[in-house]
């Protein structure tokens, strides 16, 4: 067993002692944190660095969906074990939203713009966080789109139909603008009725309508600006990509939709069910996956608990998820 191989047992002992700790001293800011944000309850930005980069993890709230959604080859009954040990509801998982600013070489780049309404009514808050931190959207000079999901690209337009970030250029993957926007998808591999695989296919291409005249395609592997390099991921969708943001020798991993919950995704080995292949997004997840532990590098998950940053272990039977402490 090698150094970054370890025992699932140990590593979730390792885990609650760690989230006990944090929430033990997450107590202590409460009444600063209620005084600040009165109206806005609960925050939602966080901000760290990355090197010399500025980050900011923004949420834009949150979305969901029936836990076997997300874990399509569990078994039924280890499902909802693993969900009960967990403290999670059977019936529905909770999904984040962290989209990530980061501000290098005199920009403010945005990767992923979050669902909007196009995935419920719990999602759509980018825009009062971004305000938050003395910000609105037409301080966004770039947005880059891991894939084109509605829930990547939904924010793109406002309600009127008019452009949500006025006057950045949106990158998006041109495997995924050729499957999803330039032709009519077949949508049958997802496991949702029929009515939704409509709205979904529809919300990917009025999203994108407003930006049309400023997309920039890209291959999954460019380098959009220094400091931020796009990583082939594909599987989930034709083109997907993650990223990875470096500064010196600091770098921070996002994984999109690799996997969308770590309890059923990252501590245990189950697949999405939404991945159009799913043999080629194993193969992207076990690579990438494999990566960021044997590299140790710190990991911004798109969909997991806010803020969504941790790491990954190699364990004897797959990985698992560390959350990482609260910064200050």
């Amino acid at each position: 067993m090698n150094a970054f191989t370890l025992n699932r047992r140990a590593i979730m002992l390792s885990a609650v002692a760690g989230a006990s700790a944090l929430v033990a001293t997450g107590s202590r800011g409460v009444a600063t944190a209620q005084a600040r944000s009165a109206v806005s309850g609960n925050a939602g930005h966080y901000r760290f660095k990355v090197g010399e980069i500025s980050a900011t993890v923004l949420s834009d709230g949150v979305i969901g969906g029936p836990p076997r959604v997300y874990a399509s080859d569990a078994p039924e009954a280890e499902l909802q074990e693993v969900l009960r040990r967990a403290f999670l509801p059977a019936d529905h998982m909770t999904l984040n939203l962290n989209t990530l600013l980061i501000e290098t070489g005199g920009r403010r780049i945005l990767i992923e713009a979050g669902a909007g309404g196009t995935m419920g009514p719990n999602a759509g808050r980018i825009f009062e966080n971004l305000a938050a931190i003395g910000l609105g959207p037409e301080d966004i000079d770039a947005v880059v789109i891991s894939h084109t999901h509605p829930d990547h690209v939904g924010n793109l337009r406002t309600a009127d139909g008019g452009r949500a970030f006025p006057r950045a250029t949106v990158f998006v993957p041109r495997a995924d603008w050729e499957f999803f926007v330039s032709n009519d998808p077949d949508l049958s591999y997802m496991p949702v009725p029929q009515e939704f695989r409509l709205r979904f296919g529809d919300a990917i291409k009025s999203s994108l309508e407003p930006v049309r005249s400023d997309i920039e395609l890209y291959e999954a592997g460019a380098e959009i600006v220094p400091g931020l390099t796009t990583v082939v991921a594909s599987g989930h969708t034709p083109g997907m990509a993650t990223f990875l943001v470096h500064s010196g020798n600091d770098q921070l991993l996002l994984t999109a939709d690799l996997a969308y919950h770590p309890v059923v995704n990252i501590d245990n080995p189950w697949r999405p069910g939404p991945d159009r292949d799913k043999e080629t997004a194993l193969a992207s997840r076990r690579r990438i996956f494999d990566r960021a532990s044997a590299d140790q590098l710190p990991v911004l998950g798109f969909h997991y608990p806010f803020p969504g940053l941790g790491r990954m272990l190699k364990t004897d039977g797959g990985y698992a998820w560390v959350p990482a402490g609260w910064q200050f």
